[in-house]
């Protein structure tokens, strides 16, 4: 038989799934198999499962041949489960696993904690959907709880929109994308900068070193809630920075503080392979030193004028605003070579909203309400490494970064 062939189990041939239970030691799986071994069976399917020491392996196998030999075959699994003070239950039917329905997809559920009824929710939504909930896995323990549900049986989209509802009414951070091949294949992942990738507004850094942070923070607070046009928000923004003297700059960038969680994520992404970029409203005075310092692959933001070691209160080249950042997303999409549904965006503002909803995942970051009702999904946690897991990205392969490249460094440049 070639490798492309199904194996021979038709639906009315008889199988046995084998099923035990008890305390977890090194042999088990292969003890089984030998046992299994002497009657000549062919291995279907195997899932395995270990929880507080506790192990749960299933082996669904074709039934020997001859009148007598499951008989015998059942004696000998309970007698060898016994020795090892293990629980075996035997069950006889016909045939494979019944097959996935169509529709298959990832939901990614993030807790903190993660409670028993958050999740008896999601639960029923997904069946409420027409989904069927094939299997469970646990991403991460800490900082949050993460777990992964493969589902079938239902479109991702209307599925996304199911769960997007459901975890604004019982508030945890829910993430849908669809199942197959590209998704775990290579990405690019492009964030938002102000409140997102670090903690401040880098223009109220600035107001505050020309005495109007006040009047600058409640303009871009309306702006970001999407009260404002952004452009002319920035332009207005901008102007009451005139006559700044240049060394300013270098004092910002001192100023500016990452989002926990930031190193760990870009250098976890980077090890794995994924290209990172970022896109701004606000200035590639400190976006240029951001890309230098965290091994970034793309930066865009606007530039602030400078004549005579003094900020004009301009502008200058291509305006950065909400289809700016969207556009950006695709041209650093097209010069990385990943295809647009293999893009990430994360955000947390309505200036961010058209990048978050070009991309094949759009991700709200402790975002302003607008923005957490129109992205794919929302992370409400102060995290920024928490994105990984909706990208099916275990804890064990973040501690194997911070393992080869050491803990998160403090939370300035």
């Amino acid at each position: 038989m070639s490798a492309s062939q199904p194996p021979q189990t038709t639906d009315a041939a008889p199988t046995l799934l084998v099923k035990i239970f008890g305390k977890d030691r090194p042999g088990i799986t292969a003890g089984l198999f030998d046992t299994l071994a002497a009657y000549s069976l062919d291995v279907i399917d195997i899932e395995q499962v270990v929880t507080r020491g506790r192990i749960v392996l299933c082996a669904l196998v074709t039934s020997p041949a001859g009148g007598g030999a499951e008989g015998e075959l059942r004696a000998t699994v309970h007698s060898w489960a016994d020795s090892l003070k293990l629980q075996a239950e035997i069950i006889s039917g016909t045939g494979d696993n019944r097959p996935r329905g169509s529709g298959r997809s990832h939901v990614t559920v993030l807790g903190h904690p993660l409670s028993a009824e958050s999740t008896a929710a999601i639960a029923a939504r997904i069946t409420s959907t027409g989904g069927n909930i094939d299997r469970i896995f646990r991403l991460a323990k800490y900082p949050v709880t993460a777990v992964e549900f493969a589902v079938s049986g239902t479109p991702t989209e209307p599925l996304r929109t199911a769960l997007a509802t459901e975890a604004a009414e019982i508030g945890v951070d829910v993430a849908v994308v669809s199942a197959g091949l590209h998704h775990r294949a290579q990405r690019l992942v492009v964030m938002d900068v102000d409140s997102t990738l670090i903690q401040d507004e880098v223009i109220e850094l600035f107001a505050a070193h020309a005495g109007c942070e006040e009047q600058v923070a409640e303009v871009t607070a309306r702006a970001m809630a999407g009260e404002l046009d952004f452009e002319q928000s920035l332009h207005a923004r901008v102007a009451l920075l005139a006559g700044l003297d240049a060394s300013v700059v270098e004092k910002v960038r001192a100023e500016v503080r990452l989002t926990p969680g930031a190193r760990t994520l870009i250098r976890t992404l980077k090890r794995l392979g994924y290209q990172v970029g970022v896109v701004s409203g606000g200035f590639t005075q400190v976006t240029d030193g951001l890309k230098d310092q965290l091994g970034l692959d793309f930066a865009s933001a606007n530039t602030l004028e400078i004549v005579d070691g003094k900020l004009t209160g301009r502008v200058v080249g291509e305006i950065v605003d909400r289809a700016g950042k969207a556009r950006l997303l695709r041209r650093f999409a097209a010069e990385a070579g990943v295809p647009l549904s293999q893009t990430v965006a994360i955000g947390d503002g309505a200036n961010d909203l058209d990048m978050l909803n070009a991309a094949g995942l759009g991700v709200a970051f402790n975002a302003k309400p607008v923005v957490r009702r129109a992205a794919h999904t929302a992370v409400n946690v102060p995290f920024l490494d928490t994105v990984l897991y909706l990208l099916g990205i275990t804890r064990e392969e973040v501690e194997e970064v911070e393992a080869a490249e050491g803990p998160e460094a403090g939370p300035s440049l």
